[in-house]
């Protein structure tokens, strides 16, 4: 069970409120149904927050031509990603911990997934167990993965996965270290004592040797379990299903993985909540998109509060979009029917983009239906 909430939290509604609008609405009506401290853990990311305000930032610098006499009558939203279709490019991302925001958790964001077609990517550190994930889940589901620091636990997770039927796997690789929020740490946020991750309960934890007064706690501590490329090749072994690496905004390292064998990458700063000052996900979009080439896949995270958003990361070299905090905001608010309505109010905020630049599929969304701002700084 949830622990009680902390006072300024409500219960979910059973129903849409009134004032939701638009998608982004989400966002400020989840501040009534969310304890505060938890919705700052959640709005925050690391240090002072730079990358999640550059993530929102970016989007602005984008203007979209509006285009004249266009036949968009057959127009829809499906696409193909790592040899999979799709109804539309907006997949649930893997967010953790999800009984933050609702007491059923991953569960009420399975449900709305299968309601509204749209793929949904179980994390890791889910507050309920992949295999109950999937049995709410519809066909189209992914699993993300942390590495463990035994390697049977790691194959324990994939043969899970493999059982409960995902399609794909997603590994996520840029957060072997993650700052606190000054602003989570500020309202005093502390992980609730029921937040706990499911699907690695009897998994005995691996031994670590003491430090010597000379070691930092970083480089001979926390980073000598982060994994490295030979644990990727590894893993690439482990599975036959597609494996996909979530963290990257290095053009020399999609380079590297595209050629060691992965089926795809997801552009990200892990929502700002790892490096405070990395760069915005949409900002090195165009040139990972230029170095893995047109065809690879790649999907992109990073501050998606609206159609328009999508329609820009598609534009830039994206062939899906991961929505991650307007999940938890929707979910705080309406369960399962709030994660669906959200993402119903995406994907048709993305057909109006779509519809009046003369696009009638994705496949149509490319650089040229953008402007860049000329006041936007270079």
């Amino acid at each position: 069970m949830m622990t009680p909430p902390l006072p300024g939290a409500q219960p979910p509604l059973g129903k849409i409120p009134a004032d939701i609008g638009c998608a982004a609405d989400y966002e400020v009506l989840a501040q009534r149904f969310m304890a505060p401290p938890s919705y700052d853990y959640v709005a925050g990311g690391s240090g002072r927050d730079l990358t999640v305000a550059a993530n929102l930032a970016a989007f602005a610098r984008w203007d979209i031509y509006p285009r004249l006499l266009r036949d968009v009558g057959a127009g829809h939203t499906r696409v193909t990603v790592a040899g999979q279709q799709f109804a539309h490019p907006v997949f649930l991302a893997p967010v953790a911990f999800q009984n933050l925001a609702h007491g059923a958790g991953e569960l009420q964001s399975a449900r709305a997934a299968h309601a509204v077609d749209s793929c949904l990517i179980s994390s890791t550190l889910s507050s309920c167990t992949l295999e109950d994930v999937a049995r709410g889940a519809g066909p189209q589901r992914w699993f993300q993965l942390y590495f463990q620091l035994r390697r049977e636990h790691t194959q324990d997770l994939l043969r899970r996965a493999v059982q409960a039927g995902y399609t794909a796997i997603v590994v996520t690789l840029d957060a072997p270290i993650q700052v606190p929020s000054k602003r989570a740490l500020d309202a005093g946020f502390r992980m609730p004592a029921d937040c706990v991750a499911a699907n690695l309960r009897g998994y005995a934890p691996a031994a670590t040797p003491p430090l010597a007064p000379e070691q930092s706690r970083i480089f001979q501590g926390i980073m000598s379990t982060a994994p490295t490329w030979d644990d990727l090749r590894w893993l690439l072994g482990q599975t036959t299903l597609p494996v996909l690496v979530k963290g990257v905004l290095h053009p020399d390292d999609a380079i590297a993985l595209r050629a060691i064998g992965v089926a795809g990458l997801v552009v990200s700063n892990h929502g700002g909540r790892t490096l405070d000052g990395a760069p915005a996900s949409l900002d090195v979009l165009p040139a990972i998109r230029n170095a893995v080439g047109p065809a690879f896949p790649l999907l992109f995270d990073g501050g998606i509060r609206s159609g328009a958003d999508i329609f820009k990361a598609l534009a830039l070299g994206a062939d899906a979009v991961l929505v991650g905090r307007l999940q938890m905001y929707a979910l705080s608010v309406a369960g399962a029917l709030g994660v669906a309505h959200m993402l119903k109010l995406l994907r048709e905020e993305l057909e109006v983009c779509m519809a009046l630049a003369g696009c009638a599929t994705v496949g149509e969304i490319d650089s040229g239906t953008l402007l860049r701002r000329q006041d936007a700084p270079c």
